[in-house]
């Protein structure tokens, strides 16, 4: 009766717990359908979590249960909820011991009532968007052994309870948005394995904590700040560390030779810290090591030779250091290497030929270092290579052939170099090839057709080589090619219509190159391209109508060709274009106002054509529009005044074209113009105030317009202005004196000259002239952002006052002005001495103070100017002596001529105290100049100064020097200028320096003919080859330089005519060819009107205008039409008197008989004629 009393009462019991049993998974399941009901959406994957299925908890998804069905498991990895943990009622589950959220979209806080879950070992809720703080109640979970928070967006700091898991192996927290800790209350963790803080926020030094969890097998504490140097414990307590990652922080100082005792270290990545000295050769000791990464510090020293000890390593990265020395021989020891990155170092000496043992190598990076001699054969042997990359070394020789064995290779990078010979044919094999760069390089030869078996290129890059031939039409089956760069070699001929199949292709360069022949309409069919440069060749025809089809094209850059015929309407369709460069054609029509269509464009470049019509209105609706170049072209009407309220604009060139009315006369506040020019127009008004507005603003060029107005002292409060040219204008008035503290802070470059200017000098800013004080910069500066239309030299300082009415005295503080280069205060009414303070301007290069009344002798100081150049004191009312210096014995009498008062070298006239006249010191009569003074030379002096007599009367009656009249842009790709004049020459201040466009062999002993050949030089700009002995004639040839600004042929030996091939030099603003034997008639044409007697004097044999000299089939001088002698003072003729003819005899026999006497010495005969 007792045993069945027991027996009930034990069923009773089993079904009391059976009954808790299921009430208590009822609640869990309550509990997690509460919690489902909170996610964003209904997922089918949880189609089991129902209550219809209450019964069946332990079936649901994700829901592993115990023997007794109570929850002990939840796994909902990768289902992709959107949801937080707010609804979930975790004290409803006390057995759970593992809580697995991984890769989902969890969102929210951690809530603290985690701490209520005592039995769970395994936590990880990685890859999802939790935010706030770690909840310290994570330690009370002192059964988890792993724990993972690894990419949320935690922040806050890691809360030291952690340190009370003593059973946890695997810690990770890393990429969240943690702070430091306070490390000084964290304690052991003594079974932690695993620990990554990997990409936080961290700053402190190496958290001390680490080094007491001796079980640590893998460390991170990459990408964050942490600093200071590593603890030499770390190296000596860690020692099963197989895994040390540091990289990406801010860890300094030495790597202690201790790391040498991590013997079971596989992988140490300490790349991109601050780590320095020399790489420990203990490093050897690292048996097991299998990565190394110790780039991107500041690693010095030679690479040990240790490391070829390192047998199993299969990665080494050493690059971006200051290692230096040569690549030890052991390195052909590391038999499983599939990685070598030594580059970014200053590695010289040869690549060993051990090299070639790697034969697991995959990647071989040894490119910016000073490795020289020549490519190893030996790197054939790779035959598992990849990736070869040696470009930018010193690297000479062919390329080895060997390299076409590499049929696994995939980027060949050998550019910037010193290869030569031609691109080994084995190349052309390499199937498998993705990028090819052999730029920069001395290679010649032709592409061959074999490269169309390349098709799996995607980067051909041999720019700036010596490859010859024409493009191969083969080039059309590279189907998969991005990227082709062609620029800067000698290839000739058309470009194929074959590389229409390139439909990939987004970066074309054929820049600057022989190409010719038209651009293929085939070329429409890149529908990709984003860019095309086809700059700088001979392409002739108009641009295809078919580029407007490339919907995705950004920039489009056909300058300096000879393309002709008006712009493509459709290129206005081209709604992603960003920069269209037309620059240096021959294109014609008028700029459409769909222009204004092209919201995305910033840079319009369309300088040096043959554009007419108006600049539309609609140029104002690019909001983007930073440079707008014109330049050189046939445009007319006004300027838009809507272009004053594009504030995105840094550049308005609009030089040389026929534009009148105003200059736009609101400029917006925040106004971002840092260059205006429009020099050589007809602009004319006043000078608008609102420029001010431009802050930025550091060239204006103004000059050669019909501008009327007083001198603009409102804009020496531009704070960044350098570059102000006035010039050629109508401005008038004196120059006020404001109360600005500190004037123009910046400017290096004033030019006011050709105006009306009256008063005394500017002596306040001659004063404050800070910018050309005490320069000791060098170099050049880019104006305008960071592209290459404006540079300017920052040493360059410049101030032309010359052809105005200032009077008065210069003054001394002139002097202060020490860094000044070049002076020209001429063509004034300026009185009193030259002040010797000009002396201390020690880099002056040019001074001329010339058509002045300056008084007074010429101050001894000048002779410490060694640098100078030119100096022109000439028509002045200098007296005494020229002083005597190694720099004034370069200078001629055209110095000084029209000072009667002056004496001494280089003048015929002695000094009062000189018995005779002497050459000075150093001067040496070698050709016995004086020798044999007979009657026969006097006479032919007599006959020469006559002629040269009353030349020089006339040249005493009229005021003389030189002007240039107009100016032009360079013709060169991206270039613009602005115009400088002294020394009577125009001279361009280029702000991009491209290419050489100025020959100056002046003042040599040069001799014999001017070569024909000087014709092909057809980009010319400035020539010059005065003082030298050239004979023979001028070369017709000369006439085909067209863009020819400058001609100095001056004292020479020419004879003959002057070509009337010359008068097709349209753009010549000045010419010299003085002091020659040139005979004949002075050609007529409309530049040739432009220039006076100055350009022809001492050539005895010239007639016509500008001289007074008929030629013989003239029944009088004509002037030419539209040329008049208005009877004023100026006239040419005027004061023809014989006080000045009597001078002119006096002066010439003098000069003629020094003259005389030198033909005899030469030609003894030639008296003989006269006899």
């Amino acid at each position: 009766m007792l045993s069945k009393w027991c027996f009930l009462l034990h069923i009773l019991a089993f079904s009391l717990l059976s009954l808790n049993i299921t009430i208590f998974a009822r609640e869990e399941a309550k509990a997690l359908l509460q919690w489902k009901k909170s996610f964003s959406q209904s997922h089918y994957s949880l189609k089991s979590w129902s209550l219809d299925n209450l019964g069946n908890l332990c079936n649901w998804t994700g829901i592993v249960c115990s023997s007794q069905y109570i929850v002990v498991e939840i796994n909902l990895s990768e289902t992709y909820i959107h949801a937080t943990l707010d609804n979930l009622d975790f004290t409803l589950f006390p057995n759970l011991t593992s809580f697995n959220l991984p890769n989902n979209s969890f969102f929210g806080l951690i809530p603290s009532s985690i701490g209520s879950l005592s039995k769970l070992t395994f936590l990880d809720l990685s890859n999802n968007s939790f935010e706030g703080i770690i909840p310290p109640a994570i330690g009370r979970l002192t059964e988890l052994n792993y724990i993972s928070f690894r990419n949320n967006r935690l922040n806050g700091t890691v809360p030291h309870e952690i340190c009370n898991l003593q059973k946890i192996q695997f810690l990770d927290f890393g990429w969240n948005y943690l702070g430091n800790g306070e490390w000084s209350k964290f304690h052991s963790l003594p079974s932690l394995s695993h620990l990554s803080l990997t990409y936080n926020h961290f700053t402190s030094v190496f958290p001390i904590f680490v080094l007491k969890c001796r079980n640590l097998t893998y460390l991170s504490l990459s990408r964050n700040r942490f600093v200071g140097p590593l603890p030499d414990s770390l190296f000596s307590d860690l020692g099963k560390l197989e895994a040390l990652s540091l990289y990406n922080n801010l860890f300094e100082g030495n790597i202690p030779s201790e790391i040498g005792g991590l013997t079971n270290l596989k992988v140490l990545c300490l790349y991109s810290n601050n780590f320095s000295g020399s790489i420990p050769p203990e490093i050897g000791n690292l048996s097991s090591l299998e990565s190394l990464w110790l780039d991107g510090n500041n690693m010095a020293g030679e690479i040990p030779s240790e490391i070829g000890r390192l047998t199993n390593l299969k990665n080494l990265s050493l690059y971006s250091n200051d290692l230096s020395g040569s690549i030890p021989p052991d390195i052909g020891n590391l038999s499983n290497l599939e990685s070598l990155w030594l580059d970014g170092n200053n590695l010289v000496g040869e690549i060993p030929s051990e090299i070639g043992r790697l034969t697991n190598l995959m990647v071989l990076s040894l490119y910016s270092n000073n490795f020289s001699s020549s490519i190893p054969p030996e790197i054939g042997n790779l035959s598992n290579l990849e990736g070869l990359y040696l470009h930018e070394n010193n690297l000479a020789g062919q390329i080895p052939s060997e390299i076409g064995g590499l049929t696994n290779l995939k980027n060949l990078y050998l550019g910037i170099n010193d290869l030569s010979g031609s691109i080994p044919p084995e190349i052309w094999n390499l199937s498998n090839l993705e990028s090819l760069y052999l730029c920069e390089n001395n290679l010649a030869g032709e592409i061959p057709s074999e490269i169309g078996g390349l098709t799996n290129l995607q980067h051909l890059h041999l720019y700036s080589t010596n490859i010859s031939g024409s493009i191969p039409p083969e080039i059309g089956n590279l189907s998969n090619l991005e990227s082709l760069y062609l620029f800067e070699s000698n290839l000739a001929g058309k470009i194929p219509s074959e590389i229409g199949g390139l439909t990939d292709l987004k970066y074309l360069y054929l820049c600057s190159t022989n190409i010719s022949g038209s651009i293929p309409p085939e070329i429409g069919n890149l529908t990709n391209l984003e860019i095309l440069y086809l700059y700088g060749n001979n392409l002739i025809g108009e641009i295809p109508s078919e580029i407007g089809g490339l919907t995705n094209l950004k920039n489009l850059s056909l300058g300096k060709n000879d393309l002709s015929g008006s712009i493509p309407p459709e290129i206005w369709n081209l709604s992603n274009l960003e920069s269209l460069w037309l620059y240096g054609n021959n294109l014609t029509g008028e700029i459409p106002s769909a222009i204004g269509n092209l919201s995305n464009l910033s840079f319009v470049i369309l300088y040096s054509n043959k554009l007419t019509g108006q600049i539309p209105s609609s140029i104002c609706n690019l909001s983007t529009l930073q440079f707008f170049h014109l330049s050189q072209n046939s445009l007319e009407g006004t300027i838009p005044e809507c272009l004053g309220n594009v504030t995105s604009l840094q550049a308005l060139h609009l030089k040389a074209n026929h534009f009148h009315g105003l200059i736009p006369r609101t400029f917006k506040k925040g106004c971002a113009l840092e260059s205006l020019n429009l020099n050589s127009n007809q602009v004319g008004g006043t000078l608008p105030e609102s420029i001010t507005n431009c802050e930025y603003l550091e060239v204006l060029d103004l000059g050669n317009n019909y501008i009327q107005d007083y001198f603009p002292f409102w804009m020496e409060t531009l704070p960044e202005l350098r570059v102000l040219v006035l010039r050629s204008n109508r401005l008038h008035g004196t120059i006020p004196a404001t109360n600005a503290k500190l004037p123009f802070p910046k400017l290096q470059i004033f030019d006011i000259s050709h105006n009306k200017f009256t008063g005394h000098l500017p002596m306040r800013y001659l004063k404050n002239f800070k910018a050309m004080m005490n320069v000791k910069e060098t170099g050049t500066e880019t104006i305008g952002l960071e592209f290459e239309l404006v540079k300017i030299l920052i040493s360059v300082t410049h101030i032309d006052l010359s052809s105005n009415r200032f009077r008065g005295n210069i003054p001394d503080s002139i002097g202060n002005i020490n860094s000044l280069l070049y002076l020209n205060l001429s063509h004034n009414s300026l009185t009193g001495r030259i002040p010797s303070s000009i002396g201390y301007i020690t880099v002056l290069e040019s001074l001329d103070l010339s058509s002045n009344h300056l008084t007074g002798e010429i101050p001894e100081s000048l002779t410490r100017l060694t640098f100078l150049e030119v100096l022109n004191i000439s028509y002045n009312d200098l007296v005494g002596p020229i002083p005597s210096g190694k720099q004034f014995l370069t200078f001629d009498n055209s110095s000084y001529m029209g000072n009667s008062e002056l004496c001494g070298y280089p003048l015929t006239k002695k000094c009062e105290d000189d018995e005779e006249q002497k050459l000075p010191q150093g001067v040496h009569d070698d050709d016995g100049i004086l020798d044999g003074m007979t009657w026969q030379s006097v006479l032919m002096g007599y006959g020469i100064g006559t002629l040269l007599g009353i030349v020089l009367a006339m040249m005493n009656v009229k005021e003389t020097g030189t002007e240039t009249i107009g100016t032009s842009d360079p013709y060169l790709p991206n270039q613009e200028s602005t115009t400088l004049v002294f020394k009577g020459l125009e001279f361009e201040l280029v702000k991009i320096l491209i290419s050489v466009t100025n020959i100056d062999l002046s003042s040599n002993r040069f001799r014999g003919n001017i070569p024909d050949s000087i014709g092909n030089i057809n980009s010319l700009l400035y020539l010059n080859l005065s003082h030298n002995s050239l004979t023979g004639r001028i070369p017709s040839s000369i006439g085909y330089l067209t863009v020819l600004e400058s001609l100095d042929l001056s004292s020479n030996h020419l004879t003959g005519e002057i070509p009337e091939s010359l008068t097709r030099l349209t753009f010549l603003e000045v010419l010299n060819i003085s002091y020659n034997d040139l005979v004949g008639p002075i050609p007529s044409g409309r530049q040739f009107h432009t220039f006076d007697n100055s350009s022809y004097m001492g050539n005895s044999g010239l007639c016509g205008y500008p001289l007074t000299k008929n030629c013989e089939d003239d029944e009088e001088q004509k002037l030419p039409q539209g040329v008049y002698d208005d009877g004023g003072g100026d006239g040419i003729l005027d004061g023809m008197t014989w006080q000045s003819v009597f001078m002119g005899y006096g002066i010439g026999t003098l000069l003629g008989i020094v003259l005389g006497h030198f033909i005899l010495i030469k030609w003894p005969n030639v008296y003989k004629i006269f006899c």
